[in-house]
C-alpha cells in the first residue's frame, strides 16, 4: 500500500504561465524555496531545492507545456521518507480559472511527516497562487509557520 498527498487550486493564469512557474528554478525560488537550483526545463534534469544546508532533489520526469510536470525524489541525501516519490502537477482549465492539480505520491506509510509534509504543501501552494495572482509568494526561509519549532 502506498499513501500520497492531493491539493487542487484554482489559479487566474493562463496554463503556459504556470507550467513555467513550475519549472524554471528562478520562477520556483519565488514560491517553494528561495534557494531552488538545477536545470527543470528538460526531462532528465536535477532540480535542487534548498533549506538551509539541506537539500531535496528531484528528477524531472515528465513535462508536457501547459499540462502536466512530474518530479521523483532521488535516492540520495534529501528526506529519507521522500525518496522514490513523485511529485505531479497536472494543470487543465475551465470556463473561469486555470486549474492546478498536487499530487505527491508513493509514500510508503502514513506518519505524521506525512501530515506535516501535506500542510506545508497547501502552504506552498498558496505561495504559488500569492505569486501569480499578487506578484509576492512566500517562498521557505519566509514561508508561513504551521508550528512552534
Amino acid at each position: 500500500m502506498s499513501y500520497e498527498i492531493n491539493h487542487k487550486i484554482g489559479l487566474k493564469v493562463a496554463p503556459e504561465r504556470l507550467y513555467e512557474t513550475l519549472t524554471d528554478p528562478k520562477k520556483l525560488a519565488q514560491w517553494w524555496t528561495s534557494d531552488t537550483r538545477g536545470n527543470g526545463t528538460n526531462v532528465g534534469g536535477i532540480l535542487e531545492f534548498w533549506f538551509g544546508n539541506f537539500c531535496q532533489k528531484f528528477e524531472v520526469r515528465t513535462l508536457e507545456p501547459g499540462k502536466l510536470v512530474r518530479w521523483k525524489a532521488t535516492q540520495e541525501g534529501g528526506m529519507g521518507e521522500w525518496a522514490g516519490t513523485e511529485v505531479t502537477f497536472r494543470i487543465w482549465t475551465d470556463n473561469i480559472q486555470t486549474l492546478l492539480h498536487f499530487r505527491h505520491s508513493d509514500w510508503k506509510e502514513s506518519t505524521d511527516f506525512l501530515a506535516h509534509c501535506s500542510m506545508k504543501w497547501a502552504t506552498f501552494l498558496l505561495s504559488l497562487k500569492d505569486l501569480i495572482e499578487k506578484g509576492q509568494g512566500r517562498p521557505a526561509p519566509n514561508d508561513l509557520s504551521i508550528d512552534y519549532n
